[in-house]
């Protein structure tokens, strides 16, 4: 991770967000995204400008991955933006249609 952008209260609030209301939106961007297809469990653990970083469990072991960001963002409704748009693509590379026409979110 670089430098973060974020204060340490946004990124809590905002890893929060995402695993008390969007657990099954984050184990598809870890599956699609994260390399880890087998995935039965994710969760965000950080954020800065240029990565999410993401838990995801296969086989009851846990390993970290890091996406990036299509590019580096500095502002608190980027992240909303950057995420859902991973969400998207996670859905497109799974053959998945995406809940309403902005993510669900």
């Amino acid at each position: 991770m670089s430098a973060n952008p974020f204060a340490p209260e946004v990124v809590r609030a905002v890893i929060a967000h995402m695993n008390d209301d969007h657990p099954e939106d984050t184990l598809l961007i870890v599956r699609a995204l994260g390399g880890l297809p087998d995935a039965t469990a994710a969760r965000m653990t950080g954020l800065d400008g240029t990565v999410g970083v993401y838990a995801g469990t296969v086989d009851g072991d846990e390993t970290t991955v890091q996406i990036p960001w299509s590019e580096p963002i500095t502002e608190r409704a980027q992240i909303r933006t950057e995420v859902v748009g991973l969400y998207e693509q996670a859905c497109s590379r799974l053959g998945l249609p995406p809940r309403g026409a902005d993510g669900g979110h």
